[in-house]
């Protein structure tokens, strides 16, 4: 376990790859999957409202006064990411199943990470209080963003994202996020104080999410028409689709001047996308049968670049630490 520890992979990441490989063994059938659909639902609600109920306002506010990175990392997530997705998709189209064009789609317009891409930032000794804002922030206009960018992107596409969606997107995810704030100066300090409890329905919540996803497409048979080698075809694509955003992030962050410090803001928040976010605005857009293959770039992209980032960021780190010691 320590050596797994060391490349990036925790136990989290172990069971999130568990539930993908208990969905496609055993996939919920029946009544199994009716109720599994009731119980998503309602996690996928509660899980935003603690964002919401979490999410202080005070210190967004703050951090929007370091304007660059908050900026610079908006315009990454929400306009370079979709232009990346919709070039690789028309290069893509007939190479992949539509699903997984659907999926590199829905990808290119996901939120960053927020945890991991703060600590990332922290590892590597950059600006975290700035960090957090544009990580927070990115979420936060992602729950409203996010699914607008699908509509217009899919639409694009032929994906039909209709308007029964929106209004579930709007029952689903917006409204609680929305109750949670509002709830807030009553429930933020016990959050707050009872963080386990938080993590658990964080983790848990997406735990249970990817189950479900996986088992739909299990029993929808995706598996069947995703041969081996179009999943090695699409993680190469993953891979490339890192490397450029990575690229852009680096070269964007030296050419305008930002310090060491925002630029690592930039680099990690800039180039992640957020399982966390997706995985339930992805259930709450499309059809239970096609969740699987829609999420699975997500999937592939999300567990690549917490690898990657563990690397990257502990060289950051060296890179800080050598020129204090020649002191």
């Amino acid at each position: 376990m320590n050596i797994l520890k060391r490349i990036g992979i925790d136990a989290y990441m172990l069971l999130l790859i568990g539930m993908v490989m208990l969905g496609i063994l055993l996939p919920a059938k029946g009544l199994g999957a009716d109720i599994m659909g009731y119980v998503t639902y309602f996690a996928v609600s509660l899980l935003f409202f603690l964002y919401g109920a979490k999410l202080n306002a005070s210190a967004i506010v703050k951090g929007l006064l370091n304007w660059k990175p908050q900026l610079l990392t908006f315009a990454a997530t929400f306009l370079l990411f979709p232009v990346l997705g919709l070039g690789l998709a028309a290069i893509l189209d007939g190479h992949l199943v539509p699903n997984l064009i659907l999926g590199l789609l829905f990808l290119s317009v996901l939120p960053s990470t927020v945890q991991s891409s703060i600590a990332f930032t922290a590892i590597a000794g950059g600006n975290v209080p700035a960090a957090i804002c544009a990580a927070s922030l990115s979420n936060l206009i992602g729950v409203v963003l996010t699914p607008i960018l699908v509509v217009i992107v899919l639409h694009q596409d032929g994906g039909g994202v209709g308007f029964a969606a929106i209004i579930k997107i709007g029952t689903q995810i917006l409204l609680p996020f929305l109750l949670g704030q509002l709830l807030r100066p009553w429930i933020g300090a016990f959050i707050q104080r009872h963080k386990v409890l938080s993590i658990v329905v964080d983790r848990g919540s997406i735990l249970l999410i990817v189950y479900s996803a996986f088992s739909a497409g299990t029993v929808a048979n995706i598996w069947s028409v995703i041969p081996v080698e179009t999943l090695v075809l699409l993680f190469c694509v993953i891979a490339v689709y890192l490397a450029i955003a990575m690229g852009l992030m680096k070269a964007a962050g030296k050419a305008l001047r930002l310090p060491r410090e925002d630029r690592s803001v930039l680099f990690f928040c800039g180039s992640t996308k957020s399982i966390a976010s997706g995985i339930p605005i992805a259930t709450a857009i499309f059809a239970p049968e096609i969740v699987s293959g829609v999420i699975l770039p997500a999937m592939m992209y999300h567990i690549t670049q917490l690898l990657v980032c563990a690397v990257i960021s502990r060289r950051m780190a060296d890179t800080v630490v050598e020129p204090e010691l020649s002191r």
